[in-house]
């Protein structure tokens, strides 16, 4: 009884064992009918969500939506829901509620609308799912991205013995610079092989400087890389937030006379905050004169590459020892799709690892690619296909269109703003970022903080439209970022009449 009892167990978890198997990924006429069923009700509801909507948001609060999410109990889930149960609790804790970067409203953050092809593009990759590791898991994969790098490098001005990979993002390729100057510098001038025996103890002196305005992750990357938040070392900007090269002279002498080690500098090519452009021809040649590893951070301005009418802003550029562009902002490819470039591919020295099991001395030997040597990733996803989409149904001249039509929205509202006597501009835009506040009385000493914080939390909560606000010198500023070229100057102007709407509430309730 026992024994048949035992039977009967083993027979039902098979045939659960066996119905779950309908889901993996498979090349039987089964699993292709089941995959291609599930994509037409997935891009179905995609498409009824997208028509239902027509604002950024909805205003719904964080209360509301964890509690949704909370009351879900992940396990005892043995049958498994179906495709349709997903789609519709997806609807109800995540689709009605998400941002729409694609709203010509959205103006908030360094998030671009998408282009339908790289979304075609991305049904391969996730389905597909090579890896970029190795050949043997990517063949023509490879050859896609490389081609890719290389039309890159040629967009930068860089020489044809420069090199570089696609990343996650513009925070990896920072760290990638910066752990290219730290290595560079080390094997210049200690005998000492940092990958094998760490620091010198002299790093602790190291610096690393950029504009005051510069982004985050350069702090957060030198705190990884072991030398401390502290060895970055900000330098004054100008009246247009770009960085001042009499200052930066200075202060690479302040350091040395410390007794610090100035390693390397960084400009950037589009700051977070105001898209300022930094000098980068000045900086470059003050870089070689000290003897210091030049990176450049195009996160967001690395766009202006492909623009016959913007590019000169990077003038200088092609000087630099490395570089970081993010495709997922200035191409307008979904997340993640950024890229690191080094001006001399022998620099992949520092990075290179050879695991046997992997990508053996021997294959390279051979002439087979070897991807992962020029990454701190192994595990790879093949984001390169998006901008290969991208480039090959829409070209360079129309991509480059979307940006153009942005920076033009920028340089109206600027306008818009300088013109009306209740609004402070603080700078003009170079890009498509535009930092501003609400002033509506102008008394001495007067403060515009609590404002405009009101002004940018009452619009997010109510959904028409998405802002968003930064601090200059301690005190609270709105800003635009406009990506979207979609966005007309009646959205502008309709967002611009929220904000003096919201203002004007909250000088009568105060």
């Amino acid at each position: 009884m026992e024994a048949q009892e035992n039977l009967e167990s083993i027979l039902q978890e098979r045939v659960v064992v066996g119905k779950h198997n309908k889901h993996v990924f498979s090349n039987n006429k089964k699993s292709i009918g089941i995959y291609t069923k599930s994509m037409k009700k997935a891009i179905k509801t995609i498409g009824n969500h997208l028509k239902e909507r027509n604002t950024p948001f909805t205003g719904a609060t964080i209360s509301s939506i964890k509690k949704k999410i909370d009351t879900i109990y992940l396990e005892n889930n043995k049958e498994g829901k179906s495709l349709d149960y997903v789609l519709e609790e997806l609807k109800d804790i995540y689709l009605n509620d998400c941002i729409h970067f694609h709203d010509p409203k959205y103006i908030a953050h360094l998030n671009c609308p998408i282009l339908t092809p790289t979304l075609v593009a991305e049904a391969f990759v996730s389905s597909l799912n090579s890896s970029m590791d190795t050949y043997d898991q990517s063949t023509g994969a490879t050859f896609i991205e490389l081609k890719l790098v290389e039309w890159t490098i040629e967009k930068l001005g860089y020489p044809k013995n420069a090199d570089g990979i696609f990343t996650s993002g513009g925070t990896q390729s920072n760290m990638m610079g910066l752990l290219l100057a730290r290595d560079h510098y080390i094997k210049k001038h200690f005998d000492i092989d940092p990958k094998m025996d760490g620091l010198p103890p002299e790093a602790s002196k190291f610096r690393v400087l950029c504009s005051e305005v510069s982004h985050f992750s350069l702090k957060k990357n030198l705190s990884l890389l072991g030398l401390g938040q502290n060895a970055v070392v900000p330098v004054a900007v100008d009246a247009d937030f770009k960085m001042n090269t009499n200052a930066l002279k200075k202060v690479i002498q302040q350091q040395k006379d410390l007794g610090n080690i100035p390693i390397a500098v960084v400009g950037t090519a589009g700051t977070t905050d105001f898209g300022s452009i930094d000098p980068l021809g000045e900086i470059a040649a003050i870089a070689d004169e000290n003897e210091l590893w030049f990176h450049v951070d195009a996160a967001y301005g690395g766009g202006l590459l492909i623009s016959n009418a913007h590019k000169y802003k990077l003038d200088g550029i092609e000087l630099s020892d490395s570089v970081t562009i993010d495709y997922h902002k200035t191409f307008y490819q979904p997340v993640s799709s950024s890229g690191f470039f080094m001006r001399n591919k022998s620099f992949i020295d520092y990075i290179k690892y050879h695991a046997d099991y992997l990508n053996s001395k021997e294959q390279e030997d051979e002439g087979i690619p070897n991807m992962v040597k020029k990454s701190i990733q192994t595990t790879r996803r093949f984001d390169a296909l998006k901008l290969w989409f991208t480039l090959r149904m829409i070209g360079t001249e129309g991509l480059s269109s979307y940006m153009e039509k942005a920076m033009e929205n920028a340089q109206f509202t600027a306008e818009l703003l300088q013109n009306r006597d209740d609004f402070e501009i603080i700078h003009n835009p170079e890009i498509s970022a535009i930092v501003f506040r609400y002033t509506p009385f102008k008394e001495n000493g007067a403060s515009f903080c609590a404002l405009n914080s009101y002004i940018r939390k009452a619009i997010f909560n109510e959904g028409k439209a998405i802002i968003t606000s930064t601090k200059v010198y301690n005190e609270v500023f709105l800003k635009f970022t406009l990506l979207n070229p979609l966005t007309t100057p009646k959205d502008i102007e309709e967002i611009i009449d929220l904000i003096v709407h919201h203002g004007q509430e909250y000088s009568l309730k105060n």
